[in-house]
């Protein structure tokens, strides 16, 4: 099972058990790993595989309760402008 780029994206196979290839590459962008959490839904467009965040505690500090993000570790930083010239650039 493989997967492959083409001009508008990417075309994978779906083994026998139904497992689809994330390519390196994009999981690298999105910094996908070993037991990530993925939301999987159809629209009108097709099939959708969404990153589920993991929700944030709740703590009470003092008489306040206050959230506190799940997520540990830095957090990545994300050249927005980069992603939106890359997007750009896919179509003619």
């Amino acid at each position: 099972m493989g997967a492959e780029w083409y001009s508008n994206g990417m075309i994978s196979t779906i083994d026998k058990a139904g497992r689809v290839v994330i390519p390196a590459a994009i999981r690298e962008r999105l910094r996908l790993e070993a037991g990530s959490i993925l939301e999987i839904s159809i629209d009108d467009t097709g099939l959708r595989l969404e990153r589920v965040g993991l929700a944030p505690t709740i703590r009470q500090r003092g008489k306040r309760l206050v959230a506190q993000p799940s997520a540990t570790g830095p957090q990545p930083a994300i050249d927005i402008a980069a992603l939106v010239e890359e997007e750009r650039s896919r179509w003619p």
